[in-house]
């Protein structure tokens, strides 16, 4: 094979090494937890050699941060085309989300600041969740639904941060009746103002 051809490889061998390694990632936290996952436990999983993950990712926390970066947002919630239920969904989502085995790890690795000094991590951990908000938001101002919904700032400092922060702490009591009383604080606050 000459090097140009093995330059060429969308899909190729590189990303299904990916895949498999972030499959294995997933899985071994779900069953072990994060801070009992090693790099050669994740190569043996997913059938690679231990260099692979060392040459590509160098560190645990670097290839939980990756693994953090490319979740997909599958399972998110559709738009219903109602404001309220449309925030209690996402904000439901997100907290099963960074619930789940290893969620909070996968966060943690995502955000810190030894992965990534240009926080690069971080801002595109802030990208994912404000687009979620935006298109619920987006919609009810398309429908110009009155009130005015809240903005998205709003939205981050008075649903988003309580979550993660109750999460995070692992303070009792962070279930979806929470979440149904952050979005209804918020909306009725926000209704009062307007």
């Amino acid at each position: 094979m000459n090097a140009d051809a093995s330059t060429k490889r969308p899909g190729g061998r590189s990303s299904r090494v990916r895949a498999a390694v972030h499959s294995a990632v997933v899985a071994l936290v779900a069953e072990r937890g994060a801070d009992q996952v090693t790099l050669p436990a994740v190569a043996k999983r997913a059938g690679v050699n231990s260099s692979t993950l060392y040459r590509r990712w160098g560190t645990l926390a670097a290839l939980l941060a990756d693994v953090a970066e490319h979740r997909g947002e599958d399972g998110a919630p559709p738009l219903v085309g109602d404001l309220r239920t449309d925030l209690e969904n996402q904000a439901a989502w997100t907290l099963t989300e960074l619930s789940r085995p290893g969620g909070i790890a996968f966060f943690r690795a995502e955000v810190a600041p030894d992965i990534d000094e240009r926080h690069a991590g971080l801002r595109e951990c802030l990208r994912r969740v404000s687009a979620r908000f935006s298109l619920a938001l987006d919609a009810a101002r398309e429908r110009g639904e009155a009130p005015p919904p809240p903005s998205l700032e709003q939205i981050l400092d008075r649903i988003v941060a309580p979550l993660y922060f109750r999460v995070v702490f692992s303070i009792p009591g962070t279930d979806e009746a929470y979440v149904r009383g952050l979005v209804s604080e918020l909306l009725g606050e926000t209704r009062l103002e307007s």
